[in-house]
């Protein structure tokens, strides 16, 4: 029945909405709005593992011991500012979304929500920890990166080869580059776990360098050739 009122809706000799065909959605300002929220409770949650100081007369002690916890929560807090930025700019070259994007943006989601975990086991392993504990949770937070970034891949991918979801069909081509950037960030998270085997504050210094590539690349990954056409006006 409601199939039948769906046809209805459609005016006499107009063809049908790409966008009402099943499985594929008009607008994806739901999506945007759900994994904005995503967004937002992952970087607040990052903050409760910043904690006030107890001890009677040593505040100021108690606040500079705790400098592991703000470098774990400034590098965690510019990632996922980073991620949302770039997942802003992705949305404006998008036209439509179908189920299997929902899947895919699930999955990217999937790897941002857990990351308050790793930040504060790198936290602790750093303030508490020793040498083999601190090795240990950065190697964590390196596997939980080298998952987001094979999130990204994966999902570039599939909009490289959805054309008919995208706003103009050669943007597929900025999605098929933009895999690149993802493999650089699979490889670099993996580089960051190695290094931290060997020191744990080399791993650190390349996983706090990382949200700054990122930022730097966000419109895009810029190679040799024609450009990429320009999103359009008030997008990303």
């Amino acid at each position: 029945m409601f199939h039948n009122m769906n046809d209805m809706s459609q005016p006499p000799g107009r063809p049908p909405d790409p966008g009402s065909r099943p499985g594929l959605f008009a607008e994806s300002s739901r999506v945007e709005a759900f994994s904005d929220g995503v967004f937002a409770i992952v970087i607040t949650l990052l903050v409760l593992d910043l904690k006030a100081p107890a001890t009677e007369h040593k505040v100021l002690h108690d606040l500079l011991a705790q400098w592991p916890a703000y470098v774990a929560y400034l590098a965690s807090f510019a990632y996922v500012g980073v991620i949302w930025v770039n997942h802003h700019q992705l949305f404006t070259r998008l036209a439509r979304v179908n189920t299997a994007l929902l899947w895919w943006n699930l999955a990217l989601l999937l790897t941002m929500s857990v990351l308050p975990f790793p930040t504060s086991v790198v936290s602790s392993a750093f303030q508490f920890g020793d040498r083999a504990d601190e090795r240990t949770a950065l190697i964590f937070y390196g596997i939980v990166g080298v998952a987001s970034a094979a999130s990204w891949l994966l999902l570039f991918h599939f909009l490289s080869r959805s054309p008919r979801l995208l706003k103009d069909e050669a943007h597929a081509a900025f999605f098929a580059a933009e895999r690149h950037r993802a493999l650089i960030g699979v490889a670099s998270y993996t580089v960051a776990a190695l290094s931290a085997v060997w020191s744990p504050v080399a791993g650190l210094i390349i996983i706090c360098a990382l949200p700054v590539f990122y930022g730097v690349t966000s419109t895009g990954w810029r190679s040799p050739g024609p450009a990429a056409p320009s999103p359009p006006a008030g997008g990303l």
